[in-house]
């Protein structure tokens, strides 16, 4: 059975597998502080519906309280371990919306749908980024990736630097989302660009791949600071991957674009 994957722009996408809809670090808003969407309309409603939703870490374009409002009264909600500690209004809108939640650390794992032949369990695994709650807070949370694990492997890489044990980590998968930008003209540490990520790829070779976490948000007044960070990273990694990981087969999609994988 193929997966299914929508991008919805920066880290949310939907992961449809064996009849699981599971959303990643959901964000739905036109504007986010200093940030605005510059493209690709705000999801429509159905971008909520979901089985269980993936939190990576606690930055507020990856945990974001007013699109969390939106999912379903009881959805099952997966965070990194110390986050509603560390974001008290998490833990209010989950006691409001009766959300199921589920604090995790690398190398837990839980089922999602447990069938004879046809389960969805999914993984937590490390990343390297600064999870906290910023702009201030203590290190309460790690940030984390997931591998979603139904009739195909699928790993959502979250934000995260290049790392050595990357692949031994998050072990075979089928297709990776990978993100390959960030919101400003500038990426600190913890980060992958374009060219990182195609060595990430290598490492990891999984049959597909589909940049994420670029070409959405752009801080309001920059449009002319270095317009290619916002427009070239996703065609940048497909043309690294073809150097680097040939054989694996890059889609680059437009937000709000759905594209069943292999």
């Amino acid at each position: 059975m193929p997966v299914e994957l929508t991008w919805w722009g920066h880290a949310t996408c939907t992961v449809e597998d064996s009849g699981v809809r599971v959303l990643t670090d959901p964000l739905f808003a036109r504007r986010l502080a200093h940030l605005r969407r510059r493209r690709g309309a705000v999801p429509p409603a159905r971008a909520a519906v979901a089985d269980v939703v993936l939190v990576s870490h606690l930055h507020a374009d990856h945990l974001h309280l007013p699109s969390l409002a939106r999912l379903a009264p009881g959805t099952r909600l997966v965070v990194p371990r110390g986050a509603r500690r560390a974001v008290p209004g998490l833990a209010r809108l989950a006691r409001v919306r009766a959300f199921a939640v589920t604090e995790v650390v690398p190398g837990e794992e839980f089922a999602v749908r447990e069938r004879a032949g046809d389960g969805v369990r999914v993984r937590a695994v490390s990343a390297r980024h600064d999870g906290r709650r910023l702009p201030f807070g203590p290190h309460l949370a790690p940030a984390l990736g997931y591998v979603v694990q139904g009739s195909a492997r699928t790993y959502f890489a979250g934000d995260t630097g290049l790392f050595d044990a990357m692949a031994e980590e998050v072990g075979p998968v089928d297709v990776a989302l990978l993100p390959v930008g960030g919101w400003g003209p500038h990426l600190g540490p913890g980060h992958l660009d374009a060219a990182r990520a195609a060595q990430a790829l290598a490492a990891l070779a999984p049959a597909a791949a589909v940049p994420v976490h670029y070409g959405t948000y752009w801080p309001i007044g920059m449009d002319a600071v270095r317009p290619h960070e916002f427009h070239a990273p996703g065609e940048e990694f497909a043309r690294f991957a073809r150097q680097l990981a040939p054989k694996v087969a890059v889609r680059v999609l437009a937000q709000g674009e759905r594209v069943r994988l292999p």
